[in-house]
């Protein structure tokens, strides 16, 4: 698991699997761990998969300067190029999702398909988080109460229907625990994701992309999902029903399965 870095930015990545370059690209306070056993297990089978931590993140290079999803996209061009990956299949989720976008258009001839999940393109009719539920996350994280902290993203990234049973919630809140995630970064990527906006330019992307959202996301509302599929040319929309913000994590096999039959097809 060692580092890859361009500009000063170390990335801290996992490759593992046999097959064709998937390059998975985490969300806000995610880590390479976020993906999760069940999700990743059906990937490596198919898959040469590369996850990492993104800058500031986990046992990534740490940061205290700001950044735009632009320049986040441009530290996932030096990882490929670092691990001689001429091209791959990327997903990317949330946050994410939004590298993910900035990448295809600025790098296209890097992309084999394109899967955005749970994410967000700015611009008219585009929604980020209620309010009230950005009050319910930062009371939590004032707190410096671990727990709540966790209980708090269990209850906003998960649907009703997965959390009813509890007894899933102690391998959230292990996953959330394995990983450094500095109060400052996650600042610094609220900011970013603020300032993202990718619809004008969405029209003019030309890899075969497909997007995945749930219906009952509390983090990027499900609006985004199929805005996004109606901006880029030719993308397929897969609609998750009664599933939330982190649908791999809800969804592990079918999600996989989605992602693979995709890039099988090379997005046919």
């Amino acid at each position: 698991m060692p580092d890859a870095g361009d500009g000063g930015v170390e990335l801290h990545y996992e490759r593992e699997g046999a097959g064709e370059s998937l390059l998975l690209i985490q969300g806000m306070s995610g880590t390479r761990l976020s993906w999760g056993e069940p999700f990743l297990a059906p990937l490596r089978e198919r898959f040469e998969c590369v996850r990492f931590d993104n800058r500031g993140i986990g046992l990534s290079g740490q940061t205290e300067e700001p950044f735009a999803i632009a320049d986040l996209a441009t530290d996932t061009v030096a990882l490929l190029d670092r691990l001689e990956i001429e091209s791959a299949h990327v997903l990317g989720i949330s946050m994410g999702g939004m590298v993910a976008q900035e990448l295809a258009l600025a790098h296209p001839e890097r992309i084999r398909t394109l899967t955005i999940g749970c994410s967000y393109c700015g611009g008219p009719g585009s929604k980020l988080m209620d309010p009230a539920n950005v009050g319910v996350l930062a009371e939590a994280i004032a707190s410096a109460d671990q727990g709540r902290v966790f209980r708090a993203m269990w209850e906003l990234n998960l649907s009703p229907a997965f959390r009813a049973e509890d007894s899933r919630y102690p391998a959230f809140a292990e996953m959330a625990a394995a990983t450094p995630v500095p109060r400052r970064t996650v600042e610094l990527q609220m900011q970013a994701i603020l300032g993202h906006d990718t619809s004008a330019r969405l029209p003019g992307l030309s890899v075969p992309t497909q997007v995945l959202h749930g219906t009952v996301d509390l983090v990027l509302p499900y609006e985004n999902g199929p805005l996004i599929a109606s901006l880029v040319p030719g993308a397929r929309l897969e609609t998750l029903e009664d599933v939330g913000h982190m649908f791999w994590w809800e969804r592990p096999e079918r999600s996989a399965e989605l992602l693979a039959v995709f890039a099988a097809g090379g997005g046919v």
